[in-house]
């Protein structure tokens, strides 16, 4: 994904929660790049926007209705298709064992939710300037959780 070229990113996030959304779209549309943002309330609407929007980049929140996060990720990695869709789990959860769950169903990346705005904004620009093709499967060492803190 080259986020600088004349295309925009397609990203579609699963945020069942409103503020969390806003917060997240916000700091989007500050960024100076151009990026599509569709949004998953549960995991159920998840799946089929996943067919209908084809994302470049998807974000999964963990605590969801309907199916959770974790279900939704093990569903998405079972599914030949989105093999070469990056997913990024964002959630406010910071243990490790949601962490390595996350790593070893086929998360990308995992980021933790920020306090701020700028924050976030900052942890997007670090997303949005990798290379998924080539480091899908296998983030850079310092790029395992991204953490505000």
């Amino acid at each position: 994904m080259n986020v600088y070229n004349q295309y925009p990113t397609n990203v579609l996030i699963a945020e069942d929660d409103d503020e969390d959304y806003l917060i997240f779209s916000l700091a989007i549309e500050e960024l100076s790049f151009k990026v599509v943002l569709s949004r998953a309330e549960n995991g159920d609407i998840l799946f089929k926007l996943l067919d209908e929007n084809n994302p470049d980049i998807v974000f999964l929140d963990l605590l969801m209705p309907c199916k959770d996060g974790r279900q939704c990720l093990r569903e998405i990695r079972a599914n030949r298709k989105y093999d070469s869709i990056p997913i990024i789990v964002y959630s406010s959860l910071n243990d490790l064992q949601n962490i390595e769950f996350c790593y070893r169903e086929g998360s990308n990346m995992y980021a933790i939710k920020p306090h701020t705005i700028t924050e976030l904004k900052t942890i997007l620009e670090k997303i949005f300037t990798i290379d998924w093709k080539k480091v899908l499967y296998f983030p850079p060492r310092s790029m395992f959780v991204l953490n505000p803190q």
